[in-house]
C-alpha cells in the first residue's frame, strides 16, 4: 500500500463524501454517486480514478454498468499504523482533558 496515495486521496472533501457514500451504500453507479453530489460527472469520474489509484475503492462490471465499491482495508492499516500506536490508554486520558478543558470554557 503507498501511504501517500493514501493520504492525498483522503485529503479532498469530495472524496471523502464518495467514500461515506459507498460506506452507507456500497455498489453504486457513477450516475448514482453524482445524483447527491453537486459535482459534474466528469468531476465524480476523476476522484474515483484517485480513490481507485489509492486502492480505496475498486469497480466491477455488471451487465452495462460498473458498480462501485469500497475497500476499507488501506484505512484499516493507516488506522494500525498511525493512531494505534499510541496507547489505547492514552489517547482516552487526553480525549478526557479536552472535553473537560472545553467545557470549562464554554462556560
Amino acid at each position: 500500500m503507498n501511504d501517500d496515495a493514501v493520504f492525498k486521496a483522503l485529503a479532498d472533501a469530495s472524496r471523502r463524501q464518495l467514500l461515506d457514500q459507498l460506506y452507507d451504500r456500497n455498489g453504486q453507479t457513477l450516475s448514482a454517486l453524482c445524483e447527491d453530489l453537486r459535482m459534474t460527472r466528469q468531476a465524480v469520474a476523476k476522484h474515483l480514478a484517485i480513490l481507485e489509484e489509492a486502492n480505496l475503492v475498486s469497480s466491477e462490471k455488471q451487465g452495462r454498468e460498473k458498480l462501485h465499491f469500497i475497500n476499507p482495508l488501506p484505512i484499516n492499516e493507516i488506522a494500525e499504523r498511525w493512531i494505534n500506536k499510541f496507547e489505547h490508554r492514552q489517547l482516552s486520558t487526553l480525549s478526557a482533558l479536552k472535553k473537560a478543558l472545553e467545557g470549562e470554557g464554554g462556560q
